[in-house]
């Protein structure tokens, strides 16, 4: 009864709502290959790289935001932006316990790998040739027919833990092959047959800031098998033993061999933990616990069947259908549970530290210059109690490594990317009252970030406090003198600025609330810094030297070192907290939008990165909101498919997924700290949310053709609503928002400043 109780736990965790019993299969939507393949969309064609232009996510099998994804694997490293599947590739080399973080160009940490070899022992050349056609994908369960290897391989999931399947398709010797994946030839593994185990670990290394370092954990797992060792060894590379145990060489694994008989079935059950191999052994006996394989893939079921109808669309699209439930998929993929099934886990930034956590769970994978922008505020609707949980623990990182982290990954500091969006994470929980405990703490561990440099160059190397703020606080914006040295992205100041100009003002909307008023007049101001890179005479943002000149040449549309990931007519629209003080700065809102204009007429708008989400929802702030209706349209045709080139570039732990879901939804968190969702037109004719308060707040569609796109009317339970706009409050509430669509745009809706957001600066006309 414990794992029926556990799985109880997880489904509360992820839904917290009522769902319609009568709720259709949605699970079978679900397109675990997408994105494993390159994208050919036309903005990743046009601006992205090699590496870009996958998606990078893999065709993992887990329960929403778990500890361990498992894969098939196909490609043997732990290499950066590489990850452990490609469709591309057709060679069969087991199945892996992966940490990769879904959709990135980062890298996998701590995962070990079980091959199956039927017939002759082999540790070297063992792969085995697939087709596509061999393959069955699901978030619940992937199988793998292999003639070649007259095998057939299967593979489920819990939480923690992994439960394979290995049927023999002829009578002979089974040898399963299991390598903890130490690109640095630093694993254990050892087969201790009094306990009927196989248990190692793989020490995790750092990557960006303090790359190569340990990161002061490991990744640990315990293996049991339903049937009695016949020969046993370890083996490095082709070098064969018959020891039980090795450690520290390459290529290092173990082996376990069996006589089968055709259609024989041998079930490994694989329990995992960041903390111990007794932390895994515990995650064995709590979710496994000798359960059929059939019950384990049934329960799995069952969880995203849960999971994925707190949302339930109407359609006769069933295309679209499977992009949605595909990126709800992808966008319940992280961040990561750290602790074991009593609470245990790493201490942030330590050395083999360990501790508990009081209340809830421990997380960490925070791709957050992504994920802030739509994949949290996701959640922020969906599963509060979940925010929370990621709130306290980004806390605990800062209280346990004396500083917030700007990009936690690894349980360690990086300093990857720019900003410092926790602030806007953390302050968009408190206002919205997600989060309520430890609100002075929340605060003074924000303003540290904001105000403090660490007082030794050590710490700041290891990636602690933001990057160049000294010349931020100096100069009103980040000079191009200063290269910003010590962090993975070494320049890209005008960026830095806009991004610390977001956090500022987030971080002022906390400090507003919580009535400190001095920092609240500092903050403010340093909210409107990104005036300070807008050069008036192109109309675009630029880099500039500390004596104020703008830097020469400029091409608008050409990548440029103080630019991240794109140009500066790209990244000009990055200022979500103040566009009407953007349009002001362009001229006023006819300015605004024929800026806008000129990115899309001259095909610079590329979906595939993120800092440009919140682009063609900006039309919402001029004359013309049915340009937002028009662009997102065709962004959510171009960009994304069904298929393994699903979509436009990196998934980023989920944020091009859950901008597809606000976007078909209808509404999209341009500001996610406002609380404000622009509208757009929803491609569903019905949208139902479940909420955790047992509330449904519903998007109706009325059409006057099957292919009305643009707004003309909308009314909010029943009656009349004016405002191209709605609220995180009014979702929460729950109701019916009803929205009327025709063939033709419609100039008057939405086009009068008072049905608009407003930005921090009163607009002009």
């Amino acid at each position: 009864m414990l794992i029926k109780r556990l799985y109880f736990i997880v489904l509360c965790c992820f839904t917290g709502a009522k769902v319609m019993a009568q709720t259709p299969d949605l699970v079978k939507y679900v397109n675990p290959l997408a994105g494993t393949a390159t994208s050919t969309t036309p903005s990743a064609l046009k601006h992205g790289s090699v590496l870009a232009n996958f998606a990078n996510t893999i065709p993992s099998v887990c329960t929403p935001f778990a500890m361990t994804q498992w894969t098939p694997q196909t490609q043997v490293s732990e290499s950066k932006c590489i990850p452990p599947y490609y469709y591309k590739d057709d060679q069969f080399t087991g199945f892996r316990g992966s940490h990769w973080i879904s959709g990135s160009c980062m890298q996998d940490y701590g995962s070990v790998t079980v091959m199956p070899v039927l017939g002759k022992l082999k540790t070297v050349n063992y792969a085995v040739k697939f087709t596509h056609d061999d393959e069955l994908s699901t978030p619940y369960l992937y199988k793998l027919n292999l003639p070649a290897n007259k095998l057939h391989a299967a593979v489920t999931a819990t939480p923690r833990c992994g439960l394979m399947e290995f049927t023999a398709g002829a009578a002979d010797s089974l040898y399963l092959l299991i390598t903890p994946n130490s690109d640095y030839g630093e694993g254990y593994i050892k087969i201790d047959s009094k306990r009927g185990e196989i248990y190692g670990y793989n020490p995790v290394h750092r990557i960006y800031q303090g790359w190569g370092k340990p990161a002061g954990f490991s990744g640990y797992f315990v293996i049991k098998i339903t049937k009695a060792f016949g020969t046993k060894g370890t083996f490095s590379g082709e070098k064969v033993s018959l020891t039980d145990s090795i450690i520290a060489q390459k290529n290092i694994g173990a082996y376990v061999g069996f006589k089968v008989q055709k259609g024989e079935k041998i079930q490994v059950s694989i329990g995992t933990s960041f903390s111990s191999l007794d932390g895994a052994r515990k995650s064995l006996l709590a979710e496994l616990n000798g359960q059929s394989f059939e019950s384990v893939v049934k329960q799995c079921k069952n969880v995203w069947q849960q999971a994925l109808s707190q949302v339930v669309v109407s359609t006769s699209n069933e295309v679209d259908k499977r992009i949605f439930y595909t990126s709800f998929y992808h966008a319940m993929q992280h961040p990561r549970l750290y602790n074991d099934t009593d609470g245990t886990y790493p201490v942030f930034a330590s050395n083999y530290q360990l501790t508990k956590v009081v209340n809830g769970n421990y997380y960490d994978d925070f791709s957050l210059w992504d994920i802030y922008r739509a994949q949290l505020p996701l959640f922020e609707i969906l599963n509060p109690k979940l925010i929370n949980n990621l709130v306290q623990s980004l806390m605990l990182k800062g209280e346990q490594g004396g500083w917030l982290s700007i990009f936690p990954c690894w349980n360690s500091y990086t300093s990857e990317m720019i900003g410092d969006h926790t602030t806007s994470v953390i302050t968009s929980a408190y206002l919205k009252g997600i989060s309520t405990q430890n609100t002075q703490k929340a605060y003074r561990l924000m303003r540290k970030n904001a105000f403090e440099q660490p007082a030794t160059m050590e710490d700041y190397q290891e990636g602690k406090g933001r990057r160049a703020l000294t010349s931020y606080l100096k100069h009103g914006y980040i000079p191009l003198e200063d290269s910003v040295k010590d962090a993975f992205h070494k320049m890209e100041q005008v960026s830095r600025t806009l991004e610390y100009a977001y956090d500022d003002y987030a971080l002022a909307q906390m400090s507003k609330k919580l009535n400190k008023a001095s920092d609240y007049k500092v903050l403010i101001k340093r909210a409107g810094y990104y005036v300070n890179v807008f050069d008036p005479s192109v109309g675009l943002v630029r880099g500039r030297m500390q004596n104020g000149n703008w830097v020469k040449p400029f091409n608008a549309d050409i990548k440029q070192s103080y630019i991240t990931e794109g140009t500066p007519r790209q990244y000009t629209f990055y200022v979500p907290h103040d566009v009407t003080g953007l349009a002001n700065l362009m001229g006023g809102r006819k300015n605004l939008e024929s800026a806008l204009d000129s990115l899309f007429l001259k095909n610079e708008y590329w979906h595939g990165n993120e800092p440009g989400h919140q682009i063609p929802f900006m039309y919402n702030y001029t004359v013309s909101s049915w340009k937002t209706q028009k662009e997102v349209r065709t962004i959510l045709a171009a960009e994304y498919s069904d298929g393994p080139g699903g979509l436009g570039g990196n998934d980023d732990a989920g944020q091009m997924s859950a901008w597809y879901m606000f976007a078909a939804m209808g509404f999209y968190p341009l500001n996610p700290v406002s609380g404000e969702y622009l509208l757009c037109a929803p491609l569903f004719d019905r949208v139902a949310i479940s909420l955790q308060s047992g509330k449904k707040f519903e998007v109706v569609c009325h059409k006057s053709s099957p292919k009305a796109s643009y707004i003309h009317a909308v009314k909010w339970n029943g009656k009349p609503y004016s405002k191209n706009f709605i609220s995180y409050t009014g979702i929460m509430q729950g109701g019916k928002m009803e929205i009327y669509l025709q063939d033709n745009p419609d100039t008057n809706w939405g086009a009068k400043p008072a049905n608009q957001p407003s930005g921090l600066t009163p607009i002009m006309k």
